[in-house]
């Protein structure tokens, strides 16, 4: 009875706080309230062609957007695509045989260290599956990071170079030999597919799924419109231009507004780590209790639980997605 009742009492403490979870996050953070303020003030790819195209036409449009977003629905995302979306030019194979070599590598520096064979398991699960997938994560963060800062200005670079009369394909040549690193890459992977005789929508929602932000999904419905019905292609672009660099403004502006919330978050997030070891450091037979009682290992469980809730209920209260 006694051995079960801190196991009791974990799983009552885990099962409150998920429903204080459920009950309590939609409500702190306001997240229904920022959806609809989102839909209120969120420019759709059909408003910013309408800018382009007359009333007379919005028919035609509507139809060529349906037939965009059905290529692109019940698009899986595969392995080899996580690969391409970060940026690497690694097969699946590769990726396979590196995630095994860094399972084998922690597993064995993790026996080393603490001679457990559980610590050793931990290791190489989290070497084989975590870090890689994690390292794939921020790869591609920091990848479309990048793609986002430069497209403005390759859209610019189309822009002037059809208003001259330049094709637009000849402007995507330019940007594959000149633009900066990711732009140039996927911009040179959309002239090859054309010089394979893919059609040029085709070829930009494929660089959608290499890219998946709504940026570059805007950039693909306007040229995939222009390309079926015709229209002033250089005036949707320069509006599709100034959309962007506007929401790139905002999100700076929104960064720099929650830093402040971001740094309390930190703070208060990392409090109780610094008081447990000062405190260990200080008096170790007294903090010791913890983990070496069933109260204390019960307290822990308890504490971790609840303080988890609390840090995942201040990121959603910290965090803006756009």
């Amino acid at each position: 009875m006694n051995a079960n009742l801190p196991l009791a009492a974990g799983l009552a403490a885990f099962a409150a706080g998920a429903v204080a979870w459920v009950v309590l996050t939609p409500l702190l953070s306001g997240e229904k309230r920022a959806d609809q303020r989102r839909k209120a003030m969120s420019i759709t790819p059909q408003q910013v062609m309408t800018r382009a195209v007359s009333s007379t036409r919005r028919e035609q449009v509507a139809k060529s957007l349906k037939e965009i977003e059905a290529k692109k629905a019940g698009t899986r995302i595969s392995l080899e695509l996580k690969i391409a979306q970060a940026g690497l030019d690694w097969s699946k194979r590769k990726y396979q045989i590196v995630s095994g070599v860094v399972a084998m590598l922690a597993g064995t520096l993790m026996y080393l260290v603490t001679g457990s064979g559980s610590g050793s398991l931990a290791a190489i699960f989290a070497g084989g599956f975590g870090l890689p997938m994690w390292f794939l994560a921020f790869s591609r963060k920091r990848r479309i990071a990048r793609f986002i800062t430069e497209l403005p200005t390759a859209i610019d670079i189309i822009t002037r170079g059809v208003r001259a009369g330049i094709p637009l394909s000849d402007c995507f040549r330019i940007i594959s030999r000149e633009a900066e690193e990711p732009i140039r890459s996927e911009f040179k992977m959309v002239v090859e597919s054309q010089t394979l005789g893919v059609p040029i929508g085709d070829a930009l929602i494929k660089m959608y799924e290499r890219v998946p932000v709504s940026d570059v999904n805007f950039f693909a419905i306007v040229i995939g419109i222009q390309s079926k019905s015709g229209g002033n292609l250089s005036e949707a672009l320069s509006n599709l231009s100034r959309v962007l660099r506007e929401r790139k403004k905002m999100a700076g502006k929104i960064q720099a507004m929650s830093m402040e919330a971001k740094a309390s978050g930190g703070i208060i997030a990392s409090l109780p780590f610094i008081v447990a070891a000062l405190t260990y450091f200080a008096s170790p037979d007294y903090i010791s209790l913890l983990w070496t009682t069933n109260i204390g290992k019960f307290a822990l469980v308890a504490s971790a639980i609840w303080m988890s809730l609390g840090i995942f209920t201040m990121k959603k209260m910290i965090s803006f997605d756009f």
